[in-house]
């Protein structure tokens, strides 16, 4: 994660995941029905909140070539509805942000109509770049029935 601080959200405080977080990193995008392909690798720009000693909250980016992926954003069940998946997605663009990162996008199969609140659209599968097509999450962790958004980052 770049220099963004950790931040507390409703009891929660926000901060990079180190690698002793991954089993709770697991178990929450297990029980959350998501892929786990490619989590370990990309573990260095997850942010994870964290209340009362317990994960509650991830939300991950993987960087491409030129753009990145949206991804393993889960907030434990009896954490919803407060705000922290939306920061924890406001944390991840933010560090998008900072490094430079002209495009983001985001494969989901249930959430297409929250993602843009955060300027995410539609885009055709077959439009999304070559970087992010060749992530192991594209090619075969999501079903081809996921739907794929985008967002503008930083101009190119």
């Amino acid at each position: 994660m770049s220099e963004l601080t950790n931040h507390a959200v409703e009891g929660a405080v926000l901060r990079a995941a180190t690698p002793a977080d991954y089993p709770a990193i697991e178990q929450l995008l297990v029980a959350n029905d998501l892929p786990l392909v490619g989590v370990r690798e990309h573990l260095p720009a997850f942010v994870v909140a964290q209340a009362g000693g317990a994960l509650v909250g991830v939300a991950g980016l993987e960087q491409c070539r030129e753009n990145a992926l949206l991804r393993s954003v889960a907030v434990a069940s009896e954490w919803r509805s407060r705000g922290l998946g939306r920061a924890l997605i406001e944390r991840v663009i933010a560090d998008a942000e900072a490094r430079g990162i002209p495009s983001l996008y985001l494969l989901t199969t249930t959430a297409e109509r929250y993602f843009p609140s955060f300027g995410f659209h539609q885009v055709a599968r077959d439009a999304v770049p070559a970087d992010v097509r060749a992530t192991e999450e594209f090619r075969s962790a999501c079903p081809a029935s996921a739907i794929a958004m985008t967002r503008a980052i930083c101009a190119t």
